[in-house]
């Protein structure tokens, strides 16, 4: 990315007021003077016939206009002007920070820097505007960090050190450094290291969603949590084979044979409830239903060999 060109660019700007182009520098069509934003420097924006030094012009009127009367609506078509450094200097702060700080919040704490650079802004200090905003702009989102951060300075503090001697000495020993090594390069004893080690777990907190993530792209943790009442999609394909096998196998069977076990098995019936319907005794229904279920065991045997 690069820095967005400053409007004004002098030191100053905002006190002064540049000189409008004389007719007789200008470009002229026929022998007249053209209007500004017509010829090789017009069109700042697509639609746009001002020039750059249009636009400049206008943002030094718009800022004397602001210091003399320090109306909101002003102060407003600043901001709107400066917005963009806003977002630069967020982006800038943004890299490194955690995936889950989101670049929208640090804009949104940033335009509260702007508001107060143009608010507090001299310019007969001379100083450039662009400059003086960046740092505010900056100041006041990491600002909003520090209040939303639960670890003490002091804290993230002796975090840095740990890990700047253990960069220091693992490039020293080509190795990781042992407590005793980092203690000694840290001016600690082994005890004071660990009691180190027990303030920086306060920093050690990871979201869940990167942990769950870590390796396998942009998978959010909901993705990876089972949902106990899903059925099994293998348990239901298998399941589903095997009542195609049987209704197949019921189907091969002698027509009495498959009364037997459908009026058994699908209507619920008890053997002397089969008896009645089929006009024999229980004891010849007991032999059909078994030979019935023989027959049904050998045709899904001869199927799973298939």
């Amino acid at each position: 990315m690069t820095e967005p060109i400053p409007v004004p660019g002098e030191p100053g700007a905002g006190s002064r007021t540049p000189a409008a182009p004389s007719p007789e520098s200008r470009p002229t069509v026929n022998g007249h003077a053209t209007p500004f934003g017509v010829g090789e420097n017009s069109g700042v924006l697509p639609g746009d016939n001002r020039t750059a030094d249009d636009v400049e012009a206008g943002i030094v009127a718009l800022w004397r206009r602001y210091g003399e009367q320090r109306e909101h609506g002003l102060r407003d078509r600043l901001v709107l002007h400066y917005a963009p450094l806003v977002k630069y200097v967020a982006g800038r702060v943004g890299t490194g920070l955690p995936a889950h700080v989101d670049v929208a919040d640090l804009i949104q704490s940033g335009i509260f820097g702007l508001v107060d650079a143009i608010e507090k802004f001299e310019p007969e200090r001379g100083l450039k505007f662009e400059t003086y905003a960046m740092q505010r702009i900056r100041g006041a989102i990491l600002d909003d960090l520090r209040a939303q951060d639960w670890v003490p300075r002091t804290v993230r503090g002796r975090a840095r050190e740990v890990e700047r001697g253990i960069e220091r000495l693992g490039a020293k020993l080509q190795r990781t450094p042992t407590d005793g090594e980092l203690a000694g390069e840290l001016g600690l004893s082994v005890g004071e290291l660990r009691d180190v080690y027990a303030q920086l777990q306060l920093t050690s907190v990871v979201a869940l969603d990167e942990l769950a993530a870590a390796g396998r792209g942009a998978t959010s943790l909901a993705d990876t949590l089972e949902d106990e009442a899903a059925e099994d999609p293998v348990a239901l394909l298998v399941d589903q084979d095997n009542r195609r096998q049987l209704a197949e196998a019921i189907g091969r069977l002698a027509e009495r044979d498959r009364v037997v076990v459908t009026l058994y098995y699908f209507e619920n019936l008890t053997l002397a409830e089969i008896g009645r319907v089929l006009g024999v005794t229980e004891s010849r229904v007991c032999q059909l239903h078994t030979r019935a279920v023989l027959r049904l065991r050998a045709k899904l045997l001869e199927a799973a060999e298939v």
